[in-house]
């Protein structure tokens, strides 16, 4: 049986769970520069996480982008 492609690479994983780390922790701030208020949910610190992974070139997938967006 084939192995099962991996949509996100381990180092985004990583980047990832070191944002879990500091939500935990109560230091994960959002926006640009952290300049935001505090991440308040775990989805919150995930997409951070996603987001700087993307920003630093790793493999995750993109966005998902609303049909109506696209059509603009």
């Amino acid at each position: 049986m084939a192995k099962k492609k991996r949509k996100y690479s381990k180092s985004a994983s990583k980047d990832v769970e070191s944002e879990m780390k500091r939500f935990e922790r109560g230091t994960a701030r959002s926006g640009p520069g952290g300049k935001g208020g505090k991440v308040k949910s775990r989805k919150q610190a995930i997409a951070i996480g996603l987001s700087k992974a993307r920003a630093k070139g790793k493999k995750v997938p993109s966005k998902k982008v609303s049909s109506k967006k696209k059509r603009l």
